[in-house]
């Protein structure tokens, strides 16, 4: 009996937000590819985006308690112990019943308590690890895995188990790439002979790109520039007015696959996910590391990045000062954006979310058929 057929039970863990979701989304998705008997089963939480993203796509989705440490003073932070303890029951509960043969965790708070319950439900755990510094959720779980995948091969020092870490990269979604760039500008009703610049705030955007911007929107145009402009679902109402011919002002992208083929230079959040779309697609980056996440992290991605020359590192701090130039002197310089190309696809792993199912698949007993 081949892998097609056999009906393994895979659990994932992970979310609170799109960088540590979507790569399980990517993983499970190739997991049902090559074996579709399999069942796939995520945790979560109700509140964050796992809880409006996972049901829509057909997966089974279970809820347990669990809120992150506030970082400042929080009357919540009080209840963390006692959600804690009530989500590693919860989670104990769920594995129990659904008795998975591997779990998956994918960082962010959620995983901690869903994928220890795994472990001692006798699941083997694998790990997948975005950032360039390792959550503090994936350093405590590095005792239970049985293997940990990286995207940069700066996390290896972050980890006491140097045989369980594999780079792999960060597992993406396999539609990237498929459309053309006249055909992306289209979509976004753009001129063809125009410069176009994409900005990028992360699902929920960012105050001080989108604050920037408008402040430097008529030095944009003056340049001929067009620009799709992502301004977050909480910040739409306050930029819509912008919305012109060069200026197309969206809440969310649900078309990044469009978004990525129509632009010249991407300015954005340094996420994990956004990185190893651009590293993949090789789109010249502007990369501003949020200072509001936890270690830091988003920084330690791009430095990582800067210091291979793949992306231009422009820290939140000097935004206002170095917006318009940092973009001025990259868009129009067709040999400076060849060269972040190179060196963006020169570092990109495309084959990560493959090679990480094929593992998983392996690990559970079956033979892979790619």
């Amino acid at each position: 009996m081949n892998s097609q057929n056999k009906k393994y039970k895979f659990l994932f863990a992970g979310g609170g937000t799109g960088g540590h979701l979507f790569p399980a989304i990517a993983v499970a998705d190739k997991i049902k590819s090559i074996a579709p008997d399999s069942e796939v089963l995520f945790i979560g939480t109700k509140s964050k985006i796992e809880g409006r993203v996972i049901p829509k796509l057909g997966y089974n989705f279970k809820s347990i308690w669990i809120k992150g440490f506030a970082r400042k003073f929080s009357l919540e932070n009080i209840l963390f112990p006692l959600k804690l303890i009530i989500s590693v029951i919860q989670s104990l509960v769920i594995n129990l019943k659904f008795k998975p043969v591997i779990a998956i965790g994918t960082g962010g708070y959620v995983s901690g308590p869903a994928i220890f319950a795994a472990y001692k439900a006798g699941a083997k755990v694998i790990l997948l690890e975005q950032n360039s510094f390792p959550g503090i959720t994936t350093r405590i779980l590095e005792k239970y895995a049985d293997e940990i995948h990286l995207s940069f091969d700066d996390s290896k020092k972050y980890f006491k188990n140097k045989k369980k870490l594999l780079i792999t990269g960060n597992p993406i979604r396999e539609s990237l790439g498929s459309i053309t760039k006249t055909e992306a500008l289209r979509k976004f009703n753009l001129a063809p002979n125009l410069k176009t610049l994409l900005i990028l705030g992360g699902s929920l955007g960012a105050d001080s790109i989108n604050k920037t911007l408008v402040a430097n929107i008529s030095l944009l145009k003056k340049k001929n520039l067009q620009v799709i402009w992502q301004t977050g679902i909480e910040y739409y109402e306050g930029y819509k007015k912008f919305f012109d011919d060069q200026i197309k002002v969206l809440p969310f992208l649900d078309d990044m696959n469009a978004a990525y083929a129509a632009c010249d230079l991407l300015l954005a959040r340094a996420g994990a996910t956004t990185i190893a779309e651009i590293l993949l697609l090789g789109v010249p980056s502007i990369l501003v590391p949020s200072p509001n996440v936890a270690g830091n992290h988003q920084y330690f991605n791009a430095k990582s990045l800067s210091d291979k020359e793949a992306i231009i590192l422009l820290e939140d701090k000097n935004l206002k000062e170095k917006f318009f130039d940092s973009i001025n002197s990259t868009i129009f310089n067709n040999e400076k954006l060849f060269h972040l190309k190179k060196k963006s696809l020169e570092l990109a792993k495309p084959n990560a979310t493959t090679i990480i199912a094929e593992r998983i698949i392996r690990k559970a007993g079956g033979a892979c058929l790619i």
